[in-house]
């Protein structure tokens, strides 16, 4: 998300200037919220759920209350929606949401917004105190969101340094649930980490939702489905004594293995002979040097890519959701499961021959007979000095035998990989997670594609490549069949595959078999 913000226009700052004194509607909480302030604040304290004229207070998955008819007066709503729309909206998109965003609100003078935060601040501020039994902070943030077709804010629970209550109030037409746009709650397990939607709630006209921010309060809004409908809600914070967190649940590391002994003659049964041939290499090397990426087209040979799609497609491989929803969300298929061609995919990408191509293709030290950058550096220089002429030196510095020189070689971890088959779909992603043991490494990511005929970027599921700490998009790789594409990422570099939205299921009624797409995703550590 950029740190830069849109300013108004110089005419609708003036028109602001200009604007004609007018009556202000005072708005007032509704007469049941003042008198179910007891109950209310009973029950949070016991953590125990009541329902109380319309009131509901809920403590599961965490404690949350939806209060209705939360201001009483109808006209001033209508004045604040108009007003609201009347905004400029940020777009904001990354890997955790895309929505429409107002400024902060605390800064702006309108009389209907004006009036909102004045009884939110106050009125509110007050009750809310007495209810959850915390000195609430008379800091507010206070903005704006809204949400049309497909915009979506997935997995996450607010935290916040000083972040004790987050509220939302809606703004909707006549909702549904089919429409989507639903606030989700997540349960959790015993390391606070989400695992599925325990309740999800419709927006409403004038209801205000608050929960407590914890560990536990993880919580999205479902991507709107609606083509016609606006989401549109104010929403933010109020700020107190922060609950105690525990350490965040780090994952354990996935298996990682060497190369399996298969030589070259797998990769002229699988791979397109055009990039078997050494000059091809260089150029592609060469490439990926400048780059630290390259998408190599029609990878596989044909007969052999056909072989996977129809496997991928057809066979009962059984499919496991990879979660938790916080972090990802896709379809990782069993290997055990898999028929043999898909079998036999990934053992080429796990073969040795792989790993000395792979070499070839990025300089990377993949192999034993790749080449260090040392010795290419000394090559270079024995080269300069004349003495490359000399076959003793040829034999003890080329990469492509294994001689026993007369230099003891250093003790390089042994290149390993991982991999697994996954299948994309509607709503699937995943987010970026700094904690996460696979950012702190340099890796080579490879990534086969099938099933991406059609595919447009408006459905999302590309992966994208950022900047540690920025917003700067380094790199997009869009799905494209039988496309391999082979990025380097350093320790600064962090990715994520973009939510995929309803607008991928137009594609999916053109033919039955394009459910989303499908790719072989390994890691090679050198």
């Amino acid at each position: 998300m950029s740190g830069k913000r849109r300013h108004s226009y110089p005419q609708q700052q003036e028109e602001s200037g200009k604007r004609k004194t007018k009556r202000e509607e005072i708005p007032t909480l509704a007469s049941q919220i003042k008198e179910e302030r007891c109950g209310v604040q009973t029950a949070w304290s016991r953590k125990e759920k009541c329902s109380r004229t319309g009131l509901e207070l809920d403590v599961h998955p965490f404690p949350h209350c939806v209060i209705p008819n939360f201001i009483e007066n109808q006209s001033f709503l209508e004045g604040l929606k108009n007003e609201l729309l009347g905004l400029h909206f940020n777009e904001k998109s990354n890997d955790l949401y895309k929505f429409k965003q107002s400024d902060d609100l605390k800064q702006k003078e309108e009389p209907y917004i004006l009036a909102l935060r004045k009884v939110l601040s106050e009125d509110f501020h007050e009750w809310l105190s007495d209810v959850v039994g915390v000195e609430l902070e008379h800091t507010l943030d206070l903005f704006c969101a809204r949400y049309d077709y497909t915009d979506v804010l997935l997995c996450h629970d607010d935290w916040l340094e000083g972040r004790r209550i987050a509220f939302i109030l809606y703004l909707v037409p006549s909702w549904e649930k089919s429409d989507g746009g639903t606030l989700d709650l997540f349960s959790t397990d015993e390391h606070y980490e989400p695992q599925w939607i325990e309740k999800s709630l419709v927006p409403s006209w004038n209801t205000l939702v608050f929960f407590e921010v914890s560990p536990k309060s993880y919580h999205q809004v479902s991507e709107v489905l609606s083509e016609t409908k606006t989401r549109l809600s104010i929403g933010g914070w109020f700020y107190g004594p922060s609950l105690e967190r525990p350490p965040r649940y780090i994952e354990r590391v996935l298996p990682r293995h060497p190369h399996n002994p298969q030589d070259h003659e797998i990769l002229y049964e699988w791979i397109n002979p055009a990039y078997l041939d050494m000059d091809a290499q260089s150029n592609i090397q060469e490439e990926f040097e400048d780059r630290s990426e390259i998408m190599l087209k029609n990878f596989l040979k044909v007969d052999k890519f056909q072989k996977v799609c129809k496997a991928l497609s057809e066979t009962d491989i059984r499919w496991i959701t990879k979660g938790p929803p916080n972090k990802r969300s896709y379809q990782q298929a069993e290997e055990e499961s898999m028929p043999e061609v898909l079998k036999q995919c990934m053992e080429l990408f796990r073969s040795e021959a792989i790993f000395l191509l792979l070499s070839n293709f990025t300089g990377l030290k993949l192999h034993f007979l790749a080449p260090t950058d040392e010795e290419l550096e000394e090559e270079a220089e024995a080269e300069k000095e004349g003495c490359a002429s000399s076959e003793d030196q040829r034999n003890s510095s080329c990469p492509h035998t294994q001689g026993t020189g007369h230099q003891e070689p250093k003790e390089p971890g042994v290149p390993v990989c991982r991999g697994e088959v996954r299948h994309w779909r509607h709503g699937d992603y995943t987010l970026i997670r700094d904690s996460d043991v696979e950012n702190t490494e340099f890796a080579l990511d490879l990534i086969l594609f099938s099933g991406c005929k059609g595919w447009q970027a408006e459905f999302g599921g590309y992966t994208s490549y950022i900047a540690k700490d920025e917003d700067e998009e380094l790199l997009t790789i869009h799905p494209e069949d039988n496309s391999l594409a082979l990025i380097y990422r350093d320790k600064e570099t962090l990715k994520f595959v973009k939510h995929i939205n309803h607008k991928s299921l137009n594609r999916a009624k053109e033919a039955t078999d394009r459910n989303g797409y499908w790719d072989f995703y390994f890691v090679y550590y050198e």
